[in-house]
């Protein structure tokens, strides 16, 4: 890897290094690395871009690191990466994109996950999206399909901190029976940035349950939209928890919904869009800090 793509590889994995365990890094279109282990194959597609991924049953406390870079101005990645998890397995995996771009050509990365999830088992799914450069057109659209099965829990951390000029953030899931999904969404935008998020969740099974919680900031002119769709189709549990903080002449849109089709689902909705609080600007500008300083601070512990 160059300087910058050693730079995108060190912020999205928050690694110096390749890590132990499994690993597949993709550079501007194709396959640059790959290794599997005993118990966590990676194969190529063949016949199109992209990986499966096959986790064997009763895998316990191993990893995976999916790093994507793109580099080149004005290319359009998509992949289509498949997770088959086999029954009673605990494991890791990280997934960040990056892209530097500093021409007026567009750079885009669509990736779309779909995971197959057995019974028993416990995932966590660690997603981080960053753009670099002075290039204005940086698109980044995550799309990611699950179907999660009995007894089993799937937790989604997703995190995109400015630089993305463009991003289309689709979650579609099914729940099996006492099923778990958690889902931590935190987002800012700056400048002309635009964000949408879109989740579309049905809880199928008996006992299953969601939680989603997005925190976001937006801007100077930038735009986010937040949509998600709750549908109870059993005796389940849903919450759904959306706020944002708005500045300058930035945008924000909210759209929680919930979807009851049984009469024992239970589902909530709560979403919140506000400014800075004075006083927390006034007591840190007491302490020496400008006002942007105090906001940086501010924003910085928000997104935490």
């Amino acid at each position: 890897m160059n300087k910058i793509e050693q730079t995108i590889y060190n912020q999205t994995m928050q690694l110096t290094h390749q890590p132990s365990g499994a690993f597949s890094l993709r550079v501007n279109g194709q396959s640059a690395k790959q290794k599997s282990t005993n118990n966590i194959i990676i194969k190529q597609k063949q016949q199109k871009n992209g990986i499966d991924v096959i986790i064997k049953p009763n895998t316990q406390n191993e990893s995976l690191h999916l790093p994507v870079i793109l580099s080149d101005p004005g290319l359009k990645d998509s992949v289509y990466n498949d997770f088959y998890i086999g029954d009673n397995a605990n494991i890791k995996i990280i997934s960040g994109c990056g892209i530097h771009n500093d021409s007026n050509l567009t750079s885009t990365h669509n990736g779309i996950h779909t995971f197959h999830i057995g019974n028993n088992s416990f995932v966590e799914y660690i997603e981080r999206h960053i753009a670099l450069g002075l290039g204005k057109k940086k698109k980044l659209n995550p799309k990611t399909k699950i179907k999660l099965g009995q007894n089993s829990t799937l937790k989604i951390l997703t995190q995109q901190i400015s630089g993305v000029s463009n991003s289309n953030r689709i979650t579609q899931a099914k729940l099996g029976e006492n099923s778990s999904l958690i889902i931590e969404e935190k987002i800012c935008t700056s400048n002309t940035e635009e964000a949408i998020s879109n989740y579309n969740i049905e809880l199928n099974g008996y006992q299953s349950s969601c939680k989603i919680s997005s925190r976001s900031v937006a801007k100077n002119n930038s735009r986010q939209i937040f949509e998600s769709n709750l549908i109870g189709k059993n005796k389940c549990f849903g919450h759904v928890e959306c706020d944002g903080i708005i500045l300058d002449k930035a945008k924000m849109y909210s759209t929680p919904k919930i979807s009851a089709e049984n009469s024992d689902s239970t589902l909530i909705h709560e979403a919140t869009i506000g400014k800075i609080a004075g006083e927390q600007l006034t007591k840190l500008m007491t302490l020496g800090l400008n006002k942007e300083q105090a906001e940086e601070i501010i924003i910085n512990g928000y997104l935490c």
